[in-house]
């Protein structure tokens, strides 16, 4: 007799192979919880490439690789250097927080991959390029001025432009080695209000972002602009030409999510990659999916953004985005992971994984008036909707007027560390979340090795820290004060974990630490 296949243990099966298969194809946005602003994505075959802005971090422009649209992990940096200067280089009491390289384009022409960017602290526009995007090495050209916001392009043709501007937008063709804007060539405003389409309430005047594409032979103009009472909007023109003349109309208004672009899948899918301001936590990637009519681009589901997409589910950011480090390293295995950025450049003759097996240290070699001018600060991301950082360091070689431990960066920033004030050491929290920084809390330390933690909570914008320390790495102590996290825009940036060491009295001392940990998780309380 032939057995029958709806037998009852045949359908449980098919119902959970089902949900199963659904929950497998259920990503959700945001796909990146965490500060990715101003990303750019190309797709080269089957594979993503994403670039992003980092600004005043060394090294630069993050690039960023998926296979799914949805999970991403760091494979790469356009620059070591963006430039060396006082700015950068936090000397004489300068900074160039909330400067650095702004947004950049990503393109790959005739088995080239391209990375443009440009910064007011250098005053330049920079193209770096590449065969191996993945593993480098990188050449750069820079001429002057900073285009700002610009879009590179290489039409069929073989020429190259940029679009750059805010608001009036203005069309340039490049030399054919890209060193410049081509004398002779097209230098021309191909749109004299990129936020026109969208002053149905008014208008900032802001349209910047531009991002440019060429699908089925029409042009497609990207940006961003912000309607007095209303919020950010994503604004597309139209053109038959690079030149010109452009139609534009508002493409979506919801939650904020703005500026980007269009990428195409394999299969024919397409969808825009966008960013949404969200608190402390920075500027976080959305997808939203994307139908053509009438040539149009048509973003969002009913003018919506979808909290779920029909792609892979989200894996999580650890370790592609952020990750831990033990501070062991392998032969042939990178100096620093790529997760980790500095503060600025770095002084690369004061810090070092060699000096001790299994440990960094940061050791001063000036004296520095706070946290915020402290040169070789090493961070990474906070990550979102939670998320825990610790850490360990041996503090036996610091010296009086030496303060180190564990940060949480941005203008108003928090931390706890270690104080040396003539023999006698202290735990201590500062507290920046007012724009002053105040010391919270701070009690004797007679070991020399201290444990640090601190928990962030961005779910909902609570956007709120707090910080504990612990002298066996086990039992946690909470220390200090609550500390309100703010996106402010002379950092321009999200909050990010930071190591530091810096001297205010003698230089010469230095900490070691053993590990840096992140979890994607706090405490319950």
């Amino acid at each position: 007799m032939k057995r029958s296949l709806l037998h009852p243990g045949f359908l449980v099966f098919a119902y959970f192979l089902i949900i199963f298969s659904a929950s497998a194809q259920t990503a959700r946005n945001p796909v990146i919880f965490a500060d990715v602003p101003d990303i750019a994505i190309i797709r080269v075959g089957d594979t993503y490439y994403m670039s992003s802005t980092t600004m005043h971090m060394s090294p630069g422009v993050p690039i960023m690789k998926s296979t799914d649209l949805v999970n991403w992990k760091l494979v790469s940096y356009a620059y070591d250097t963006l430039v060396s200067n006082d700015e950068i280089n936090l000397n004489k009491g300068k900074s160039t927080y909330g400067r650095g390289s702004w947004a950049s384009s990503i393109r790959y022409h005739n088995g080239t991959f391209y990375v443009s960017t440009f910064a007011a602290t250098s005053g330049k526009t920079h193209i770096y390029t590449t065969k191996n995007i993945e593993k480098g090495p990188w050449k750069e050209v820079a001429f002057s001025p900073a285009l700002h916001d610009h879009s590179l392009f290489f039409d069929d043709d073989g020429k190259a432009y940029m679009i750059y501007g805010n608001k009036k937008l203005t069309l340039v063709e490049l030399k054919e080695d890209l060193s410049g804007i081509k004398e002779g060539g097209v230098n021309q405003v191909i749109v004299e209000d990129a936020s026109q389409p969208s002053q149905s309430v008014g208008t900032s005047g802001l349209g910047e972002g531009s991002q440019v594409f060429k699908v089925n032979g029409k042009y497609y103009l990207f940006n961003i602009t912000w309607p007095r009472g209303g919020m950010r909007t994503v604004v597309i023109h139209r053109a038959d030409k690079i030149t010109g003349p452009y139609e534009g109309r508002p493409a979506l208004q919801d939650l904020g999510v703005a500026q980007g672009g269009l990428i195409d899948m394999p299969d024919g899918t397409w969808y825009s990659y966008l960013f949404r301001d969200y608190g402390a936590v920075g500027r976080i990637p959305y997808l939203v999916p994307v139908k053509w009519e009438d040539g149009w681009p048509v973003l969002g589901v009913g003018g919506k953004v979808r909290d779920t997409l029909h792609l892979p589910a989200n894996k999580g950011l650890i370790p592609g985005i952020v990750a831990s480090d033990e501070f062991t390293r392998k032969k042939g295995q990178p100096v620093l992971p790529l997760v980790w950025q500095w503060n600025h450049n770095p002084e690369n003759s004061l810090w070092s994984l060699t000096a001790r097996k299994g440990f960094l240290r940061l050791a001063t070699g000036r004296t520095d008036t706070s946290f915020l001018m402290a040169r070789n600060s090493l961070t990474q991301r906070t990550i979102g909707p939670v998320c825990t950082g610790s850490t360990s360091l041996d503090i036996s070689n610091m010296k009086d007027g030496d303060f180190a431990g564990l940060g949480l960066l941005q203008k108003n920033y928090g931390l706890i560390g270690v104080k040396v004030d003539g023999d006698s050491k202290m735990i201590v929290m500062t507290n920046a979340g007012t724009g002053r920084p105040v010391e919270a809390q701070s009690v004797p330390l007679t070991q020399k090795t201290v444990y640090f933690k601190a928990e962030c909570n961005f779910t909902d914008k609570k956007d709120v820290a707090h910080f504990f320390y612990s002298l066996d790495g086990k039992t946690w102590t909470p220390f200090g004060s609550q500390l309100k996290m703010t996106y402010t825009l002379p950092h321009f940036m999200g909050y990010r974990f930071a190591l530091f060491n810096y001297a205010t009295k003698n230089v010469g001392g230095s900490v070691d630490f053993d590990y840096f940990r992140i979890q994607d998780q706090i405490a319950k309380k």
